[in-house]
């Protein structure tokens, strides 16, 4: 019935899953398209196009993304393989890997980040040289500090 049909392949600049504002899920997404959370999700979502978290979103959840905005709040550990942004109403607690952080004014980021640049994918002697220099300096605040 459907064998003369070709796909042309999913627009991951589009986006296809939006959970309402009301609305309850439980379990895992995975999309190659975008996702809208407005409601409440409970489990993991996987996206090959961005995540985004409305202001009234709630997520319990990893979140793996290309890019992921919150307004809302998640909590849970997020990849975003381009840009993680939280908005001033927005509220992360948990740790977030990516290659850019934005935090608006007000947003709340609870947790650790690990910047992932695309420079240091290609050069990897940064891991195996020593550190130049051992002796203590002291930052702006008079705290000694061991480099």
């Amino acid at each position: 019935m459907f064998k003369g049909k070709k796909s042309n392949g999913i627009n991951p600049n589009s986006t296809d899953t939006i959970i309402g504002e009301g609305s309850v899920f439980e379990g895992r997404i995975k999309s190659e398209a975008g996702v809208r959370v407005e409601g409440s999700i409970t489990g993991d979502v996987e996206s090959s196009g961005d995540v985004i978290i409305g202001e009234k979103g709630s997520v319990k959840s990893n979140i793996n993304a290309r890019n992921i905005i919150i307004a809302g709040t998640v909590l849970g550990n997020v990849t975003a393989k381009e840009k993680l942004t939280i908005l001033s109403s927005g509220q992360l607690i948990g740790n977030s890997t990516t290659v850019s952080l934005v935090i608006e004014d007000g947003g709340v980021f609870s947790g650790t980040s690990k910047m992932e640049g695309k420079a240091a994918a290609k050069d990897s002697t940064l891991d195996k040289e020593p550190a130049a220099s051992t002796k203590p300096f002291t930052n702006s605040f008079g705290d000694s500090m061991a480099m």
